[in-house]
């Protein structure tokens, strides 16, 4: 016997294929996006449909909300529950709808935290009015149903929105290959916007942007985005919104009062307070949160003195935290042909118009239908009426009263079993004067229900009256202002540093930290056991700090990031990542603009920027070509290039002074010209080298040479002995000073 087999052999591939895209489609068109008819996704609109099956209307006592999300899991969206909870509180916090759909009882989260809601155990829920606007013709058949996921009840496929509420709330979403972010909007306005499409069927985009002028959050902040770009927006589809917080200056302090959607005022506080950590925000001297149940959102800034610019200081802020902040919009939804798309507002308003036209169509044929079989059932018993002896007589004397009587009197059957059912005491002959003037009413409605499904305009001047009727009882002001400004822009670093003298100091072993002034003597500070003084140089905390390694590769970081000096500092290398077996040698502090005169221990040096020593990565850049077994010296400053002079002092005892433009000025590095002659012979066996040079101004420079623990200062008067040519020999110092170490300008 041939047993059949109850499975189909497929292709792997075919059959990740289907399952993806299946997947897919159930994600799209289930889950993530929303329907373009009442804006709602399926575990929205089954929370809604559920609330009203339980009897949860505005005007009702509140149940639980654990009552609720059973019924919706039970019944309609077999799904985990915390998640179908957090729809449901989602759809009652003010601050994330627009025009909340659920009235919560009990901890719903703040703005601050908005997943702080308590259990559904604890939380009561009921709708809020203006749910009404989505449910109030759900039983007029105006929409299909459909089997539940266990086929035991039926759902409606849509529910039959009077507004469109697709923009009233919005919605954010992910499906598989495409999300969407759909902004709230002012309700007044996009039914002011439906009705000037209903007047004008060519109206253009940029009509209907008189009415909608933008989105419309639930926070107060402003959205500052240009008319142009909203115009753009809006005609596309896409786009995004920028919107600011809201502050104002009260008694020198800056208060914050509004607050960008969905931007918590912890999330702000943290933002700013690690910036005053970092000592980012020199001008801002304290920040306290004195928000409560009469002022949601008040932040006070506190300036370190009245002579901050609190303009420039907000302007800062702004664009370095989400006091301004950017939101994407994409109206990606699904439409009356079922099918996802990306939509600009003309083709929204025009498809959901077609959507509420037919809505309304379908309510006034189900109120005829319903019209035509009350008169149905009145005429029959107006024919009982008229005829009541004889009725009486066959329903006493027959033993099958039902065929008789639709014999006798040409009844239907459903008006035959209406006559049947007639208690006694409707047989009064008041009765049968309000059965006629039932009858006349009804008869009246009927016509006027006919006109209308026969007239399109009749039909579209329902629609304007419905939407202007739901727009006055629903609808409220703008709450988020549009004002044009242009978007914040950060202060420079260096602006936001407190310039304050500080003296770098480079140890022998590569390690760095700064001490506060410049009176501070380098060398006699503490040093990690087995390391020494390297190098040191004086500027501002709000300049570049520029290090040489061995190799002639110049490194930079922003001076006040720089480890205190009560420490031992930290090493370069952790900032830095210099060539392997380098050490760090020099060390030079100064304005972008500022000159240098950069040289080797062998003699050669030029004339170069600060900012050419500025690396802009860890890797840092060449500056200085070094020949093998030469060393870089402590760059000098140069003030005036035309006027100043360099001092060259040799290990051996020769100095000499030459115009500083002798130098050529190099922006890419080099090796430089010679500055002193030493014999080649001395310079390889290393018996004498370039101890350091100076840079002195003409008349009133002077310089100190080191020679163990001995000093020798030279004012100009001195120096003038040892002018000469460049490259020459220069003249002898000293006994006892014949044995230079470092060259110190002063």
């Amino acid at each position: 016997m041939t047993v059949q087999a109850n499975y189909e052999q497929i292709p792997l591939k075919e059959y990740a294929e289907r399952a993806y895209l299946d997947y897919s489609m159930y994600v799209v068109l289930d889950r993530a996006l929303p329907f373009i008819g009442d804006g709602l996704k399926p575990v929205q609109r089954r929370i809604v449909h559920a609330m009203s099956e339980l009897g949860l209307a505005a005007g009702a006592k509140p149940k639980k909300s654990a009552r609720t999300v059973g019924d919706v899991i039970g019944k309609f969206h077999p799904h985990g529950d915390s998640a179908c909870y957090e729809a449901l509180v989602l759809m009652a916090q003010p601050f994330s709808y627009r025009y909340p759909l659920i009235d919560g009882q009990g901890n719903f989260g703040s703005p601050d935290d908005p997943k702080s809601f308590a259990a559904m155990r604890y939380t009561e829920s009921k709708l809020t009015p203006i749910a009404e606007m989505l449910l109030g013709e759900l039983g007029q058949g105006t929409v299909e149903w459909t089997p539940n996921f266990d086929g035991t009840l039926e759902e409606p496929s849509w529910l039959p929105a009077r507004l469109p509420h697709v923009l009233l709330n919005g919605s954010t979403g992910i499906a598989v290959g495409m999300a969407t972010d759909i902004p709230p909007h002012n309700l007044r306005e996009v039914a002011s916007a439906c009705i000037r499409l209903l007047d004008d069927p060519d109206a253009t985009t940029a009509d209907l942007c008189e009415h909608v002028r933008g989105p419309d959050f639930p926070t107060a902040a402003e959205i500052i985005t240009p008319r142009r770009e909203l115009l753009a927006m809006y005609a596309a589809g896409t786009g995004s919104v920028r919107c600011r917080a809201v502050y104002a200056q009260e008694d020198g302090n800056v208060v914050i009062t509004a607050l960008p959607y969905q931007v918590s005022p912890s999330k702000i506080l943290e933002q700013i307070a690690a910036q005053m950590r970092a000592r980012k925000l020199p001008m801002l001297e304290d920040l306290r949160d004195e928000s409560d149940h009469a002022n949601p959102i008040r932040l006070v800034l506190v300036p370190r003195s009245s002579r901050v610019d609190l303009e420039a200081m907000m302007q800062h802020l702004l664009a370095t935290t989400d006091l301004e902040k950017s939101f994407r919009v994409n109206l990606n939804m699904i439409g009356l042909d079922g099918r996802p798309q990306v939509k600009g507002l003309r083709a929204i308003l025009g498809e959901w118009l077609r959507f509420r036209t037919d809505t309304i169509t379908r309510r006034l044929t189900h109120r005829l239908a319903k019209v035509e079989r009350r008169l149905h059932l009145l005429e029959g018993l107006r024919i009982a009426y008229l005829n009541l002896d004889e009725v009486i007589r066959i329903v006493r004397s027959e033993d099958e009263p039902r065929p008789v009587l639709m014999r006798r009197f040409a009844l239907s059957a459903e008006q035959t079993d209406y006559i049947l059912e007639t208690r006694l005491r409707q047989l009064a002959r008041l009765e049968e004067m309000q059965i006629n003037a039932e009858r006349d009413q009804l008869e009246e409605e009927r016509a006027r229900i006919s006109v209308l499904l026969k007239s399109p305009a009749k039909l579209k001047s329902l629609l304007k009256d419905e939407l202007k009727a739901d727009a006055a009882k629903y609808g409220d002001g703008r709450r988020a202002p549009l004002v044009e400004r242009e978007v914040a822009q950060a202060l420079d670093e260096s602006a936001l540093v407190a310039s304050e003298p500080v003296t770098v100091v480079l140890s022998q072993k590569g390690w760095v930290r700064a001490a506060k002034g410049h009176d501070i003597d380098a060398a006699e500070l503490n040093f990690r056991e087995g390391d020494g003084f390297g190098a040191a140089a004086a500027g501002r905390t709000t300049q570049q700090a520029a290090f040489i390694d061995s190799t002639g590769r110049s490194y930079s970081t922003p001076a006040h990031s720089l480890p205190s000096a009560r420490g031992n500092g930290e090493p370069l290398t952790g900032r830095f990542t210099p060539p392997a077996g380098a050490r760090f040698d020099a060390v030079a502090i100064a304005d972008a603009e500022s000159r240098l005169v950069l040289a080797s221990d062998f003699g050669y040096g030029f004339v170069t920027a600060f900012e050419t020593l500025c690396g802009r990565n860890k890797a840092g850049k060449q500056v200085i070509h070094l020949e093998d077994g030469a060393r870089v010296l402590a760059p000098a400053a140069v003030a005036d290039p035309a006027r100043d002079r360099i001092v060259v002092a040799t290990s051996d005892g020769h100095l000499l002074m030459f115009s500083v433009a002798e130098l050529p000025e190099l922006d890419k590095g080099g090796k430089g010209n010679k500055l002193i002659e030493i014999p080649k012979a001395r310079l390889v066996s290393g018996e004498e080298r370039v101890a350091g040079v100076a840079v002195v101004s003409e008349g009133i420079g002077e310089v100190i040479l080191h020679a163990g623990q001995r000093k020798l200062i030279l004012k100009w008067s001195d120096l003038v002995e040892y002018g000469g040519n460049r490259a020459s020999r220069g003249g002898l110092l000293p006994r006892g000073f014949r044995r230079v170490e470092r060259v110190q300008g002063a």
